[in-house]
């Protein structure tokens, strides 16, 4: 890999990172619904007052132990290199729900539901510029790229499935069901936009194929 392309895949891959957590800060802040992946550290912090990115950080450690369970033996060493990753994402939270406390919590329904639908649109097209990178996924894309890679499923269908189940799990965890439906919601919007962004992604590819003369022979 050229010098070039390794700086831009590091660009793209942080900047995924960020685009992710605006989308994550925004969910929170709209008050409507937490987005699927930050459903049970959003839990945590309900439960025991743990600091959001704190509990991220945490949930990142457990689904790493998860992938060495799922599968075995094939879990590359390399993989632990998800949990600094995962501190990273957890300050990148904890910085941008610090963003939005500079906004005013809005008391109109129709923005509040508006904040919810462009939390999950940045969430998807946060997963679709990070993991096309290569380098190292993040803990709760680890986990559905390892059982997309054990049981020979598409990842955006693992993901909707891996969302759901989320909420799920954060819903059992407690009595407290704050914001529920929102987040189903939003599990299945972000499953959804990553595939109509991956589709449109791969159209565009082929046609900056088609028109570029160097590809013809």
């Amino acid at each position: 890999m050229s010098k070039d392309k390794t700086i831009k895949n590091i660009f793209q891959y942080f900047g995924g990172f960020l685009i992710m957590t605006l989308g994550i800060a925004l969910s929170v802040k709209s008050d409507l619904g937490v987005s699927p992946v930050s459903s049970i550290p959003y839990t945590i912090t309900c439960v025991i007052g743990l600091e959001m990115g704190k509990a991220t950080i945490l949930f990142h450690v457990f689904l790493v132990l998860l992938q060495i369970l799922i599968l075995r033996k094939q879990f590359k060493i390399k993989n632990l290199l998800q949990i600094p990753v995962g501190i990273v994402f957890g300050y990148f939270t904890t910085f941008c729900n610090f963003l939005m406390t500079f906004i005013a919590s809005p008391d109109n329904m129709g923005i509040r539901v508006l904040m919810m639908i462009i939390s999950t649109f940045l969430i998807a097209f946060g997963i679709h510029l990070y993991v096309p990178a290569n380098l190292i996924p993040l803990a709760g894309e680890g986990a559905m790229l390892a059982i997309s890679q054990k049981y020979g499923k598409k990842f955006s269908s693992v993901k909707l499935v891996f969302d759901i189940s989320m909420v799920v799990i954060s819903l059992a965890t407690c009595l407290i069901t704050i914001h529920s439906i929102g987040t189903i919601i939003a599990a299945f919007c972000v499953g959804i936009e990553l595939k109509w962004i991956t589709k449109i992604s791969e159209i565009s590819k082929r046609h900056k194929f088609l028109l570029n003369p160097a590809h013809h022979g």
